[in-house]
């Protein structure tokens, strides 16, 4: 069962954003491999505490967690550990520079990218596409990536031999501890150019604007991530790029309320309509559809059209539109109407 957000980090449910980085600080502190070597469940103590830090520290996925918890978090398409910005791989790198499990050598993998695109409900019935622009680090184009100018070559960096990786001992809190990581030279590449690229200074990435085309797919949730491989910043010359994040938010409609793939609207009709039977015209995705309402009705009765619902995501057949009932009294009457409507009561009566 999974544990309380809350409790891993030691704090409570009212805990400021700095309590929070706080709380998270301490336990990342207590739980480093460099003072923690003797522990096995170290890494697994550290997960959890960075899933923790990585839901409260946001104040969309905190108010979810604290309205619905983690089945909420699960339905609206968020995973722990799943990248994208904010994610636990940015929190091992903002606090250790790195996975401190996971040794790091050769140059650094470009950064995740995340955006947000706005889609209408209706759009979700077939899918549809969305250009997003964002600024990112981008592969140097003067020199393709490599960082050397054209015509020169490169030469192994002296600082690491080669290996692209450096190891150091410092004298900390904790005592001494032995460190490894990128070169600072090379940037992890294990070589440099003997003649800098002009454009980027040799680092082979440079910063501009980039569009993407976003494929939505139908029946996707609100707050659903698509994730583009490879589609984020630049890594440095010989390492892969991130990734794309794109967050999808679909627009409040209120002809409609969504349930998974079911949707809900309102089938509004008169009081004769309701007692002797009839058509009425409702709101549907696709535009208005014509609905048989059955003699007697009640308010609040549901009239199922099949098929006229939202598709499930990945594929497969559509949900249905539920039109519930809602019969319109009028507010004044004719003497004409009043002595009919009393007539009536006398029938029914």
């Amino acid at each position: 069962m999974p544990t309380d957000y809350y409790e891993t980090l030691g704090v409570t449910r009212d805990a400021e954003p700095d309590q929070i980085k706080k709380a998270f600080r301490r336990l990342a502190r207590e739980l480093h491999p460099d003072v923690n070597d003797h522990d096995p469940e170290a890494e697994s103590k550290f997960k959890e505490a960075a899933e923790a830090y990585e839901v409260l520290s946001d104040p969309e996925r905190r108010g979810t967690y604290d309205r619905f918890g983690h089945e909420g978090l699960r339905s609206g398409g968020w995973a722990p550990g799943a990248g994208g910005p904010g994610g636990i791989q940015d929190i091992f790198d903002a606090f250790f520079g790195g996975d401190p499990f996971r040794q790091q050598t050769g140059p650094s993998s470009g950064a995740d990218i995340g955006v947000r695109v706005e889609v209408e409900l209706e759009e979700l019935v077939a899918g549809t596409t969305r250009e997003v622009s964002f600024e990112a680090v981008n592969p140097c184009e003067a020199c393709d990536g490599e960082g050397a100018a054209a015509g020169s070559g490169f030469t192994q960096c002296e600082a690491c031999g080669g290996a692209g990786e450096v190891r150091r001992v410092s004298d900390g809190i904790f005592g001494r501890v032995l460190s490894s990581g990128p070169c600072d030279r090379c940037g992890g590449v294990g070589r440099v150019p003997d003649r800098p690229c002009e454009a980027c200074g040799g680092a082979g990435r440079i910063a501009g604007r980039r569009s993407w085309e976003v494929d939505v797919p139908a029946g996707i949730e609100d707050g659903q991530r698509i994730r583009i491989n490879g589609a984020g910043h630049a890594g440095q010359p010989g390492a892969p790029p991130g990734d794309l994040y794109v967050e999808v938010r679909v627009e409040p409609d209120d002809r409609f309320a969504r349930r998974d793939t079911e949707i809900y609207t309102r089938a509004e009709t008169g009081v004769t309509t309701a007692m002797l039977g009839g058509e009425v015209e409702i709101e549907a995705l696709e535009g208005r559809e014509t609905l048989e309402v059955p003699a007697g009705s009640q308010q609040g009765d549901e009239i199922l059209l099949k098929g006229h619902g939202l598709p499930a995501l990945g594929g497969g057949r559509r949900g249905d539109l539920h039109a519930i009932v809602e019969i319109r009294v009028p507010k004044k009457l004719s003497r004409k109407q009043r002595e009919a409507a009393l007539r009536l009561a006398e029938e029914l009566e």
